[in-house]
């Protein structure tokens, strides 16, 4: 099973594909989809698709999760986030994916045990989880790849029920 975590943003949406078929979780790519500043907002969200697309075709998921929105302090920043994430939803659908959806907290908790683990503790799971040589950078793709493996936990455990 190949799970496809997205972490998404404007500026910088992170993604994380990690294959579980044999015993341990291997990471089979991470990174981020870049938008330019000086690029309006509509422009900005057709690159997020459009990259997005190319990464599903090219590697054909089997499962797809993304980060939920949290309450930001700045509402313009919620409200931009809110905007790529629905782009990312959109884009997943249109390719035929359900997509999992988890909060911030359902990451921390399901990689580092921790409801209030900070971005560098999430890094070090991740990499201790995938047997990684350093710490998946940057952050938006490191949390790609914690919200892959959040999906599968999940996954495996609903199977169980």
């Amino acid at each position: 099973m190949i799970v496809l975590g997205v972490d998404p943003g404007t500026a910088t949406t992170g993604f994380g594909l990690v294959d579980f078929s044999n015993r341990k979780p291997v990471a089979i790519t991470h990174g981020v989809i870049r938008t330019k500043p000086d690029l309006d907002m509509a422009s900005r969200l057709m690159v997020i698709a459009s990259d997005l697309k190319e990464l599903v075709e090219q590697y054909r998921p089997d499962a797809v999760a993304v980060e939920e929105l949290f309450f930001a302090n700045n509402a313009k920043t919620a409200i931009a986030v809110g905007q790529a994430r629905g782009v990312i939803l959109l884009t997943l659908a249109q390719a035929n994916y359900q997509v999992y959806e988890y909060t911030p907290l359902q990451i921390k908790l399901a990689i580092a045990g921790y409801g209030r683990a900070s971005k560098r503790q999430i890094q070090e799971m991740v990499k201790r989880l995938l047997c990684l040589v350093d710490l998946p950078k940057p952050d938006d793709a490191a949390d790609g790849l914690a919200i892959a493996l959040t999906h599968y936990n999940f996954a495996k455990r609903l199977d169980r029920v």
